[in-house]
């Protein structure tokens, strides 16, 4: 076993390694993956991950909608009305542009658990936002990306109900005990990842914001006459604030799902721009098939590489070395999920694995079940932050155009300090 896991170790290095020499990452995380399994004695497992995530009840309509819709906004212009409606303000607080976006996709992300549904539906907005103000497209990325472990104070996680079981309390209590040290994280990681967008100098610039002018006006021909339209600039914020409005937290509309917001704002755009609806809704469908292509297959490709780490039994060696660590419980429960998180894209999996096995007997540690049960969730969402195979990586990254790697060299630095400030403060 201590040979397939020595085995399981190497493949992944050499998975990474490929990746950061920008060899085609489907193609490198399938081969991977399938060797892992194959080596691993389970084969077929690796064909039933990927048959099993291609047709994922909740990513595939996610993205395909959400692409579908960006499709539609850029073709009927809308985008242009909004990045154009936007550009005074923006023009004036460059400084707190990165910190802004980041913290804005954090607390929506509590009102949108999905770390990837947020990705979606912010990232379709503030990235090309940022990109428009000059921000270097992977640090465009990488920003909204940073914001999404916000869901891990919300009751829409899975976590929090967990814990509160455990420790036999209400979800509430749980939430009011974890919120004040992750919204002092969360500005933590803020400062740190804005002094990395400084010191690598991809914050707003204006050459940035010249040549990303003057590429649009080569596209689309320059427009001196052009006049903004509020409507027109308000329809790609549509689907955004009818998912928010909908959420459980808030509740001011019925429970809206992504697909339905972002059908409806494809409508909205055919009937406030008058376009040509066979051409809007060839757009809507190419867009799909682009995020399918695109996003889907990418995620497809993580899905099969991270069964084949469980097939080498790396996976489980790790949730087990981190549950055999019981005499440094807060240690154990904080770095072990962030760890593995970055390894499998996954907050969950190490997260429930340890609170299932070890938060139980938090007591015997000197700490609370609800503070280990926390710290262990917490940082396992901090994680997936930074991992490049996580689901929201692989949206950001198409979004931006750069690979998902690209964010996790803006992200780790800014995740590492968070994971360790939430350990210290929490």
């Amino acid at each position: 076993m201590s040979l397939m896991i020595g085995f399981g170790v190497v493949c992944v290095i050499l998975t990474f390694a490929a990746i950061i020499k920008k060899y085609e990452a489907r193609t490198v995380l399938l081969a991977s993956g399938i060797i892992m399994c194959i080596a691993g004695g389970t084969a077929s497992s690796a064909i039933t991950t990927f048959a099993k995530t291609m047709v994922h009840g909740t990513l595939v309509p996610t993205i395909c909608t959400v692409m579908g819709f960006s499709f539609v906004i850029r073709f009927t212009g809308c985008d242009k009305h909004l990045v154009r409606s936007m550009a005074a303000v923006l023009n004036k607080s460059h400084a707190i542009l990165i910190p802004l976006a980041m913290l804005l996709t954090w607390w929506i992300n509590i009102a949108i658990p999905s770390a990837a549904g947020c990705a979606a539906a912010v990232g379709t907005i503030l990235i090309p936002t940022l990109i428009a103000a000059g921000v270097h497209p992977a640090m465009a990325g990488a920003t909204v990306l940073a914001g999404t472990w916000g869901s891990a104070i919300s009751p829409g996680t899975s976590h929090n109900p967990f814990v509160a079981k455990l420790a036999g309390t209400d979800v509430m209590t749980v939430i009011l005990n974890e919120a004040p040290a992750a919204i002092i994280t969360s500005i933590i990681v803020v400062v740190a990842l804005t002094a990395v967008a400084i010191i690598r100098k991809e914050g707003p610039s204006a050459e940035r914001r010249a040549a990303v002018a003057a590429a649009r006006e080569q596209e689309e021909g320059k427009d001196d006459n052009f006049k903004i339209n509020p409507i027109r600039a308000f329809v790609p914020l549509v689907p955004l604030i009818m998912l928010v409005l909908g959420s459980k937290q808030i509740a001011v509309l019925p429970l809206v799902s992504v697909p339905m917001a972002m059908i409806t704002g494809t409508i909205l755009a055919l009937v406030v721009t008058w376009a040509n609806a066979e051409q809007v809704c060839k757009k809507f469908f190419e867009g799909m098939g682009h995020g399918y292509a695109n996003v889907m297959g990418l995620i497809v490709a993580a899905a099969v590489f991270t069964t084949g780490m469980a097939a080498c039994g790396l996976t489980g060696s790790l949730i087990d070395l981190m549950k055999g660590s019981e005499s440094i419980a807060r240690i154990a429960g904080a770095i072990g999920p962030f760890l593995i998180a970055i390894l499998s894209g996954s907050g969950d999996a190490a997260a429930l694995a340890f609170n299932g096995a070890i938060t139980p007997f938090a007591e015997q540690f000197g700490m609370t079940i609800m503070d280990l049960g926390s710290l262990a969730q917490m940082c396992g969402a901090i994680g997936r932050s930074m991992s490049p195979v996580a689901g929201a990586a692989i949206i950001c990254a198409e979004i931006a155009h750069v690979t998902p790697m690209d964010l996790t060299k803006r992200n780790a630095i800014p995740m590492i300090i968070g994971c360790i400030a939430f350990m210290i403060l929490f």
